[in-house]
């Protein structure tokens, strides 16, 4: 059964102001996409999506082909 889930995404390199307005279109594209909200000062994405349709996987994926690789929030990977 599909459910929507929200997945908080950072994106280092997104450092001008016309840099979230790409990662949001880039996003929007996505089919299971239901919301995108990008925060500049803290370069973060907000993604609520259908779980049945798409994936953080494919998310990260998204942002990264716009130039902006992504990771999950919190992730032990990820570098603060």
């Amino acid at each position: 059964m599909a459910e929507t889930q929200t997945t908080i995404l950072v994106a280092p390199t997104m450092n001008c102001a016309v840099c979230p307005i790409t990662v949001r279109k880039a996003l929007e594209k996505v089919e299971g996409v239901e919301h995108v909200s990008t925060e500049f000062e803290s370069r973060t994405i907000t993604v609520m999506f259908d779980d049945a349709k798409t994936s953080i996987s494919t998310l990260t994926k998204t942002t990264a082909n716009a130039g902006y690789p992504s990771k999950v929030k919190g992730d032990s990977t990820n570098e603060q």
